[in-house]
């Protein structure tokens, strides 16, 4: 039987001049309101039922794990996931996202984990606008988030932060797209977020600890089991709780010349998107080395990039050892 993981306090060559923009930078939105937040869509990628992969190097369909809902009050088990919102050209909508530490600030990270599509339109181009992270949403485990009903305090215990710089892996800038996993074996992105009102503030310090980000994870056959957290929005889950699933991962490729992608059997759904994997390590710590890219519409499994070089680059590109030379070649953009 696979052991629990529990999260808990304890533990050069320049680009082609036609390379999509993957680099953002943003001035403070417009307030979220916890009625903003509690009318904004789940976003998630999907695959059409019995899509055809390679089976040489995917393991068989997993049997559906179902989605386990956290113990409130976050803050206590589970402070570094949250939510992340954003506005696109079709409205508001939320995935999950992770706060993760930042290799340049030891103890002092202000970073965020969370897929590309949930921050990105993928080969089109376009970052989405007004992204705001808010860890520990719904601390409480309330059945309902509206500004009529529960005061932001019970909605955002630790702040509502903004994104003012973000990166997504060139693969997804490249390849992404909704509907189909195109992309998904490059499907992540990079947050480096403010507290609204308080704008010197580390997220790491509000919360008290981060999770690591391990890009040269062991082979996925190598890894007895994984935790998947998130807040799945789609019926039969509300959007408003933090689940989590657990199980060995497989394998699954979408698309030949891509990595394959880790894979295991979970029932959450849309919103759950960008929400971050995790593998425990021999001293009993926590790392990401993942997040939910992709799933089918018949929400029997989920499935996640495997990290390598450019996502440990794009901790730099962001975060406080933040690389301006990196951002001038990629571009910007602001809103």
């Amino acid at each position: 039987m696979a052991t629990a993981l529990l999260l808990t306090l304890t533990g050069c060559q320049s680009e082609p001049a036609d390379t999509p923009r993957s680099v953002g930078e943003f001035s403070e939105p417009k307030a979220w309101s916890s009625s903003d937040m509690a009318q904004a869509s789940p976003y998630d990628m999907t695959m059409p039922d019995g899509s055809d992969v390679d089976e040489r190097v995917s393991d068989p369909e997993p049997k559906a794990v179902p989605a386990e809902p956290e113990q409130a009050p976050y803050v206590d088990n589970a402070a570094v996931l949250g939510k992340v919102f954003f506005d696109t050209p079709a409205g508001r909508r939320v995935c999950s996202g992770t706060a993760v530490t930042d290799p340049a600030a030891p103890g002092a990270s202000s970073l965020v984990w969370t897929a590309g599509h949930c921050v990105h339109t993928g080969r089109t181009g376009d970052f989405y606008r007004n992204i705001v992270f808010v860890p520990s949403f719904n601390n409480e485990a309330l059945p309902t988030v509206s500004s009529a009903d529960t005061g932001k305090r019970e909605i955002s215990p630790l702040g509502v932060w903004w994104a003012d710089r973000a990166a997504v892996s060139t693969g997804w800038a490249r390849e992404g797209e909704e509907i189909g996993g195109a992309g998904a074996a490059f499907d992540y992105a990079v947050l480096h977020v403010r507290r609204s009102g308080d704008p010197t503030a580390s997220l790491e310090k509000t919360i008290g600890f981060a999770i690591p980000v391990v890009v040269a994870a062991p082979a996925i056959t190598k890894i007895p089991t994984l935790k998947v957290w998130g807040y799945p929005a789609e019926a039969p889950f509300g959007g408003n709780l933090l689940f989590s699933c657990q199980d060995r991962p497989g394998r699954l490729s979408i698309a030949e010349k891509d990595p394959t992608l880790y894979r295991i059997g979970c029932t959450m759904n849309g919103g759950a998107s960008g929400g971050g994997w995790f593998m425990g390590r021999d001293d009993g710590t926590l790392v990401l080395i993942s997040n939910t890219s992709v799933g089918p519409n018949k929400t029997q499994w989920l499935a996640g990039p495997r990290l390598g070089d450019e996502a440990e680059k794009l901790l730099t590109t962001v975060g406080a050892g933040k690389n301006t030379e990196a951002d001038a070649d990629a571009g910007t953009e602001t809103g």
